[in-house]
């Protein structure tokens, strides 16, 4: 495993358009649910325990068997209940391939892929096993939303990033447990729901001016 490789794989500057995306936190704040640093852990924290495992878990099953693609693509699929969701998940996964197919030679894939089975794919493809697969997946989980706070609420970026150091061990302990899971069958894989967020989504792909695609 080379740490150097994960860093690139997790690097927030990968061009696969994960800055354009929020995470659900713009719909979030515009109803109100949070508006400072102490509501944005308490957002982040669920996120890591529900979407967070969900997308570890997947990233790191694309990871231990990427010609299993196909199948744990639709099971991904059947865990995301919001069409909006699909859209935007499927959008950066097409993004972070096209950025991996510039660095490493790929194996075929489900077309538009999910973001997290993208980025097992890639993973696997540049020599990374399941559990780096789990932890750049559960590190973006809670990265990308905080950027997208700084810019939707003003807040200190350093307080963010104290905060996300704050994170750092409920990461690492999601990204063991969906690693530990990579080769169970797709059915078996977890299947933890976030409601507020599917509907906040559908909310949030209706608005005519938005500063961010999801």
């Amino acid at each position: 495993m080379s740490l150097a490789t994960l860093l690139v794989l997790a690097d927030g500057r990968l061009p696969s358009g994960g800055h354009a995306h929020s995470g659900g936190l713009e719909a979030q704040v515009a109803a109100g649910r949070l508006g400072d640093i102490s509501g944005l852990g308490g957002f982040l924290r669920g996120k890591l325990a529900t979407s967070g495992l969900v997308a570890a878990a997947f990233a790191a099953a694309a990871c231990a068997r990427p010609h299993e693609s196909g199948p744990l693509d639709d099971g991904l699929d059947a865990r995301t209940p919001s069409p909006a969701l699909r859209k935007a998940s499927r959008a950066q996964g097409r993004a972070l391939l096209r950025a991996g197919r510039a660095m490493w030679p790929l194996p075929p894939t489900a077309r538009d892929p999910h973001q997290p089975v993208a980025l097992g794919v890639l993973a696997h493809a540049s020599g990374l096993g399941p559990a780096e697969a789990a932890v750049a997946a559960a590190h973006g989980m809670t990265t990308g939303a905080a950027s997208a706070a700084v810019r939707l609420l003003g807040l200190d970026p350093y307080a963010v990033h104290a905060l996300l150091a704050r994170l750092a061990p409920a990461c690492d302990r999601i990204a063991a447990e969906a690693a530990r899971r990579a080769n169970d069958p797709v059915d078996d894989l977890p299947a933890a729901g976030t409601p507020l967020l599917d509907i906040g989504a559908e909310h949030h792909a209706t608005w005519e001016v938005r500063l961010f695609a999801s």
